[in-house]
């Protein structure tokens, strides 16, 4: 039993807030306030203050369960491990390596992201391999290595925010999504600084900013372009910076051009007097930032409206200088070191490449295999989806929930449910597992150690506070027992930290370098950010007679000497206005988007769990404006149906004027006839390969109630 209170951080989003937990007399776990932790200095959301709750054997999984007869029963654990071994091998033996897929998560620990890549790449030999954090911030990663020659969600810490002289805010309802990080953005204003919230609604956040812009959905990139145009017809490029720091401007100057403020205010809704009142802002300060989140990312245009916005930065010189650049809110736990380490369809440990023959060369060496031994890159993640039952025939699952998360998810479901064989690896019986023919109940945040990066680029360690319930075991020991099944005796250790000492070797040298992190610098330093390279690269010790080298002491601010492209130049990209994949029609009018609420988190599969949070979040709805709601003839809470190409979903009407008449918005943590990615178009970006999420086609119709006839 635990009795003193053990430092870690919430299970839920990219904050990854500070907490201390411990085990009262009756086993229950209690949450406290760990304010040492600068991120969010005890401050905690309802979902961190409720997350013990799920690790209740009431409401977790607790015994391997197989289907029998069509129905999941309980197993012991050598019976389920043999069932999912056996049918990999069979898969395998009938129709190659590639007919098996593995499919992770963004709330992976680092240890157990680099184990399942190396696991699918040295155990089952498969290219298809990737993680529902591509439907996270793939179009930004994408988009800030293009620019910069390095992704990292944020390039300084939160704390820079307050600092700063203004910040555009696109695409995020953080109030709701991320709650302690409000407070950065409320100290930016009490400072003197100004927000301006870029979001087709007026959301808790967009209440708090002095400029709300409420672009048509699917629009962003236009605006950006149109306050770029306006940064150059004002006179308010920064030359110097442009000329000394950067690379391709005058293609991407010409491109914006096309892009004068009638002709966005016509495109996006957003007046002139409003684009000019944005570029004043954003220009006068010395300093001034633009963070992106899921809005403008999660488009098929998405890497190209993330380059927009870092284009607006390059031309002002609000890049790689003190308080001021670009950055990415990831949303996940782990979406950061998640797609670090390998578990992304197109990588290698340390943000390497999958298909450089450098990286494989280092990454082979650290694990005893021949280079020409790993497959090349493989499907993304909505592609490896489509693709089960047909060339992928069995798939092992962790950490994720598609027939909920995924777009055109009924169709989704239908092609999980087409496959010879699926292993699932969860906490809790998901929509997902419930389909599973093999589920592995595994151990959750508080009762295992391991390493997760947060939004900052901050490396941190989660500690072990309680034990797991009898019949639970680790991913890491999943993984050790199949490979070992599999023919693969050594390389897959079940202890986290000596994964994690692996890992470090496996990214030395690579962009994302850990190799000079250790559990015990983690400990001692309240995190470490990344890079931070170890041996020769190593900062040396002046109080060391000898000359040692000392730890490095990480990089929380990246580019402020040179950006990561070998010339150390930042590349601007030249993009220009598309529509979405889906506009509106006579049939589909309307425009959906979709979010999150404030008590629930991703698919649901955890704080749906939750009684608190069910209280404060009981369903999904559907927001539209007056004007809609009367032309349907619906009145608060009536139930609406909408409708897409792909399917159809009903909720109940809240009725509000923050949202435009052109749009509608539902939350997407339900499954059910509420479910919002039964709509949702999987349209592709060509680079990120990112679903188009946040804007598609739909028709809303009223849901009257059938009377009987007399």
């Amino acid at each position: 039993m635990q009795n003193s209170a053990t430092p870690t951080h919430c299970p839920y989003c990219a904050l990854q807030c500070g907490m201390n937990l411990t085990q009262a007399p009756d086993s229950t776990v209690e949450v406290s306030e760990r304010a040492d932790f600068p991120v969010n200095r005890g401050a905690l959301c309802g979902k961190g203050r409720t997350a013990p709750a799920v690790l209740s054997s009431n409401v977790r999984l607790t015994s391997p369960l197989v289907r029998s007869g069509g129905t999941l029963v309980p197993a012991t654990w050598e019976e389920a491990l043999d069932r999912v071994a056996g049918e990999l091998r069979r898969t395998r033996a009938e129709h190659g390596p590639d007919a098996v897929g593995v499919f992770g998560g963004g709330g992976l620990t680092n240890e157990k992201a680099y184990t399942l890549g190396k696991f699918a790449r040295v155990v089952l030999g498969t290219s298809q391999i990737d993680y529902n954090g591509r439907f996270c911030m793939s179009s930004a990663a994408a988009a800030g290595t293009k620019a910069f020659g390095l992704d990292r969600g944020l390039p300084f810490p939160l704390e820079d925010i307050p600092k700063t002289g203004c910040v555009i805010l696109v695409g995020s309802n953080l109030a709701e999504t991320m709650p302690p990080a409000l407070r950065f953005f409320t100290e930016l204003r009490a400072g003197g600084g100004t927000l301006i919230v870029v979001d087709p609604r007026r959301t808790k956040t967009a209440e708090q900013a002095d400029l709300h812009l409420a672009p048509r959905p699917g629009t962003d990139l236009a605006l950006a372009l149109g306050l770029l145009h306006l940064v150059v017809a004002e006179g308010r490029v920064d030359e110097a910076y442009v000329r000394e720091r950067t690379a391709g401007w005058e293609e991407a100057r010409a491109a914006a051009m096309a892009h004068w403020p009638e002709y966005v205010e016509r495109i996006t809704g957003v007046s002139v007097p409003q684009l000019r009142q944005a570029v004043r802002l954003f220009c006068e300060p010395e300093a001034a930032m633009v963070l992106t989140a899921r809005g403008p990312e999660q488009q098929s245009k998405g890497t190209d409206t993330v380059g927009a916005w870092i284009n607006l930065c390059l031309a002002t010189g609000r890049a790689g200088r003190p308080l001021s650049g670009y950055g990415c809110l990831t949303g996940q736990g782990n979406g950061q070191g998640g797609r670090e380490h390998g578990q992304k369809a197109d990588q290698l440990p340390g943000y390497r490449k999958l298909d450089d023959p450098a990286a494989r060369r280092h990454v082979a060496g650290v694990w005893g295999v021949d280079p020409d031994s790993l497959p090349g890159p493989g499907r993304s993640a909505y592609e490896l989806l489509d693709a089960l039952g047909t060339d992928i025939r069995s798939l092992l699952l962790m950490g994720s929930n598609p027939v909920v998360s995924a777009p055109r998810a009924a169709h989704i479901e239908e092609r999980i449910r087409s496959l010879d064989f699926l292993a699932v690896c969860d906490v809790v019986l998901s929509e997902t597992a419930a389909l599973a023919d093999v589920v592995l109940p595994v151990t959750q945040w508080a009762e295992e150690t391991g390493t997760t990066t947060s939004l900052e680029g901050r490396v941190l360690l989660r500690r072990r506070a309680i034990s797991a319930p009898d019949g639970v075991r680790s991913d890491l020991e999943v993984m050790h027992e199949l490979a070992a099944r599999l023919g693969v005796e050594k390389g897959f250790p079940t202890d986290p930290e000596e994964v994690f000492e692996e890992l470090r070797r496996a990214s030395a040298g690579g962009l994302a370098d850990y190799s000079g992190i250790t559990y015990r610098r983690l400990a001692e330093e309240n995190g470490v950010f990344w890079p931070c390279p170890a041996g020769p690269d190593s900062v040396p010790d002046p109080l060391q007679e000898d000359g040692a080298a000392a730890d490095h002491p990480g990089t929380p601010r990246l580019f402020l000497d040179r950006f990561a492209h070998a010339d150390g130049r930042a590349r601007f990209v030249p993009v220009s206005h598309r529509p979405a994949a889906e506009e509106p029609d006579d049939e589909y009018p309307v425009l959906l988007t979709t979010g999150r609420v404030v008590a629930q988190y991703q698919s649901g599969a955890q704080t749906r769990r939750v009684d608190e949070l069910n209280a404060a979040a009981p369903g999904p709805f559907v927001e539209l404006h007056p004007r809609l709601a009367a032309r349907l003839g619906a009145a608060e809470g009536d139930p609406v149906a909408v409708v897409s190409r792909r399917g159809r979903a009903v909720a109940p009407a809240r009725i509000t004027t923050g949202i435009r008449p052109d749009t509608v918005f539902m939350p997407f943590h339900w499954p059910g006839e509420g479910r919002a990615n039964t709509l949702t178009n999987p349209a592709l970006d060509p680079t990120s390969r990112m679903p188009e999420f946040k804007v598609c086609a739909v028709r809303v119709e009223a849901v009257r109630p059938v009377r009987p006839v007399s």
